[in-house]
């Protein structure tokens, strides 16, 4: 698979690269970041374990490049980070006014619903197109892989590591969507890309695929969400994941932080913690 380098920035020792390769998936050019850190902790050249991010609603593969402060934990660890595109995009790719909707908002589902079917692969393009350019392309350690996200991103990290306990041996989130099932977000974006049938969404709620028995090899699930986000009662509702995993007797562990709100200022607050957790399992 043929990846086009965009950029290149030296990074806290490691190498920071803007990429960009056709996916089959989505039918689209897709871009995406890999930092990979100056050496492993044993003083070796890779390959590296590595989690995957994944951003929320209008972000970018740039967001969490530039804005989380992630790598210099990550040097501490020698772990790699890639983190995608939220969506297809470019000319015939299908779109809406709505920011929670279209482009930026691919949701890590994949559409089967006119007109977003044809590009809207998002939960293929993760599991499939970018792990096999990016394990092909740098020294990275599939069998040490995790995956975590923000928002509509931890939604995805959730569904995706989930169903795919194959590909992912860790999983954490911040201020997730845990149940696309249960608000308006999830109401949106799933009758319109998956259709009105609400039991085909349950392939895409972590609540549901808890109670499901899905991904029942990891020892735990880490989430921070913050009491100041103001989405937190109407669209994020951690007690749901928490009530699933009590009827599953599974191990979810929500951390709630008194006074922060949805924004990056939360995720690089706490975001050493999550790469020290992933840490300890790869």
């Amino acid at each position: 698979m043929t990846i086009e380098t965009l950029a290149t920035h030296r990074v806290h020792g490691g190498t920071l690269r803007y990429g960009r390769h056709d996916s089959a998936s989505t039918g689209t050019p897709m871009k995406f970041t890999v930092w990979t850190p100056p050496q492993a902790k044993d003083g070796g050249e890779g390959p590296f374990p590595y989690l995957v991010w994944l951003s929320g609603l209008t972000c970018t593969e740039d967001n969490f490049t530039v804005k989380s402060g992630v790598y210099a934990y990550a040097a501490q660890h020698g772990i790699a980070i890639v983190a995608p595109d939220t969506s297809p995009r470019g000319e015939g790719v299908a779109d809406d006014p709505a920011y929670d909707l279209g482009q930026g908002a691919g949701f890590y589902v994949d559409a089967t619903q006119a007109p977003w079917a044809p590009h809207f692969q998002m939960y293929s393009y993760v599991t499939k197109d970018l792990l096999a350019a990016v394990d092909g392309a740098f020294p990275l350690d599939p069998a040490r892989r995790g995956i975590f996200g923000h928002s509509m991103g931890g939604h995805g990290a959730l569904t995706i590591a989930l169903r795919n306990p194959d590909l992912f041996k860790s999983v954490s989130a911040f201020s997730p969507i845990v149940s696309p099932l249960n608000c308006p977000w999830g109401d949106k974006a799933m009758s319109a890309y998956l259709g009105e049938d609400r039991a085909t969404w349950r392939a895409h709620d972590a609540c549901a695929l808890i109670e499901d028995g899905a991904g029942q090899s990891f020892d735990d699930i880490l989430i921070d969400q913050g009491l100041a986000d103001n989405f937190l009662e109407a669209q994020l509702k951690p007690q749901l994941i928490e009530a699933a995993a009590n009827t599953a007797r599974r191990k979810v562990t929500v951390r709630r932080q008194a006074g922060y709100d949805h924004s990056y200022f939360f995720i690089t607050t706490f975001i050493g913690e999550h790469v020290g957790w992933h840490a300890q399992r790869l």
